[in-house]
């Protein structure tokens, strides 16, 4: 194989500022602290974190003929990455977004789907594609064109070939789950936000969610629980919760793709589920301690260092789950 990890879906250009307490009326203006640029996006920041880590990555997208996509393809190239495979939409801009972090790290955002929307993989580009040892899917319902059968036929292809599939979606509503309903057969690991995934199942219970999507054929999910940390269930019957490291909140933006990456990182070093979500709580920590999705993370040996000086918060007690 090729690549390490392919990351296909949602890439983003982001403009942030913190902090942001309110929008300015009229014309008006209000001075803030930071700002940042970055590549954001369910596909976009897992691509570059495990690119930091030391995989060989392979981006799968669109962007626009416009200044914020050359931007865009410029980065991912910068951290090593494999940009074949990204399609310059025409008449499309690049999805962006300008996200107002708020001083507790939560991130209200103005977004332009653009590119996401329009971009498709071809029957040519499948064989490159799906040459890869992991496929991570990042987008679902964000994906137009890719949303209309092209990602269940991907997912499929790249199961029946022997690659490992993740799965991760933007989720609205109960309607939401006829696009993610036909992935799910193909996924071995689905790791909705617990808003998704109630918004996809309308259960509240976290127990009743994953068993809903156990039924449907996925091999486990993962729940991210933000603060309260992430749930694992298997049809092999292993369940467990790990809690979230304590940390200072700068930016939430972007903390569930990075934890999709580090949940891959795990899986390349061939580590154990529990250790793959505690590999994946570290990258979404790190991410949340600066403004700019990924903007903290270096490498897997600053992980490590971080996972060995940072405690966790303890007991993991999950609401909504019996």
């Amino acid at each position: 194989m090729t690549f390490d990890y392919t990351s296909v879906g949602f890439y983003t250009f982001d403009c942030l500022g913190r902090p942001v307490n309110a929008i300015p009326p009229g014309g008006d203006t209000y001075f803030i602290d930071e700002m940042a640029l970055a590549v954001s996006g369910a596909a976009g920041s897992a691509a570059i974190v495990a690119a930091k880590h030391g995989l060989s990555v392979q981006a799968v997208g669109g962007v626009g003929v416009d200044d914020m996509g050359d931007w865009v393809i410029q980065r991912l190239n910068h951290f090593g990455i494999n940009t074949e495979n990204m399609e310059r939409t025409a008449g499309t801009a690049t999805s962006s977004s300008i996200v107002t972090t708020r001083p507790d790290g939560a991130r209200p955002a103005l977004h332009r789907k653009g590119a996401t929307g329009a971009f498709y993989v071809t029957d040519a580009q499948i064989e490159s594609v799906l040459d890869t040892r992991i496929l991570h899917v990042g987008g679902v319902g964000l994906m137009d064109a890719m949303d209309q059968g092209r990602t269940a036929e991907l997912l499929r292809e790249a199961h029946h070939r022997g690659c490992r599939t993740t799965l991760d979606v933007f989720a609205a509503s109960q309607e939401d789950f006829r696009l993610v309903e036909p992935l799910l057969p193909y996924t071995d690991y689905f790791m909705p936000s617990e808003e998704e995934a109630m918004a996809l199942s309308g259960l509240t219970d976290f127990n009743q969610v994953c068993d809903l999507f156990l039924q449907k054929g996925v091999r486990a999910v993962v729940l991210t629980l933000g603060a309260d940390g992430a749930l694992y269930r298997d049809q092999e019957g292993l369940s467990f919760a790990i809690p979230a490291y304590d940390i200072d909140v700068a930016c939430t933006c972007g903390c569930g793709d990075c934890f999709n990456a580090g949940f891959a990182i795990g899986l390349h070093l061939k580590m154990t589920p529990q250790d793959c979500v505690r590999m994946a709580q570290a990258c979404s920590a790190q991410n949340a301690m600066g403004l700019g999705s990924q903007a903290v993370v270096q490498s897997l040996q600053e992980t490590r260092n971080f996972m060995a000086a940072t405690p966790m918060k303890g007991d993991c007690i999950i609401p909504n789950c019996s």
